[in-house]
């Protein structure tokens, strides 16, 4: 079965993150880094990526003629996607484990969507849905 994880960071998380101390973002590199090798290792995952920051974000659509028309990220989104993972494993707990494992990085405190000071963010888990759902 496949998972998406998907890491979001509030609007300023980008630069929260920048101003972390070296040795602190030090050790979340290494982790996130050893984190891909055992997963690599294991053959659970398919690929991983983080994201720019939300400053170099744009929604497109199609105008006039199937031009494109973009747009900048608008003032009220509260959070943004910051990086994902797509794993394949056997059943949804094991998606599960891995996500509260990537939870665990090292990090500075940072301020959630409620202005509560959190360690970990969350991972959202995703089922890939492998075709079209059923309809009714």
């Amino acid at each position: 079965m496949k998972y998406m994880l998907l890491m979001n960071a509030p609007r300023d998380g980008y630069t929260q993150y920048l101003n972390w101390p070296k040795k602190i973002l030090e050790a979340n590199m290494a982790f996130m880094g050893a984190m891909v090798q055992r997963l690599r290792a294991s053959g659970e995952l398919m690929s991983t990526e983080g994201l720019a920051a939300p400053t170099e974000a744009k929604l497109v659509r199609a105008g006039t003629n199937g031009k494109p028309i973009a747009d900048g990220v608008f003032p009220e989104s509260k959070e943004f996607l910051a990086g994902y993972w797509l794993i394949d494993v056997e059943r949804r707990e094991r998606a599960y484990e891995i996500a509260a494992e990537i939870s665990t990085a090292p990090g500075a405190p940072v301020k959630g969507q409620d202005g509560r000071m959190i360690e970990h963010f969350w991972i959202e888990v995703r089922e890939v849905m492998s075709g079209a759902p059923k309809l009714p």
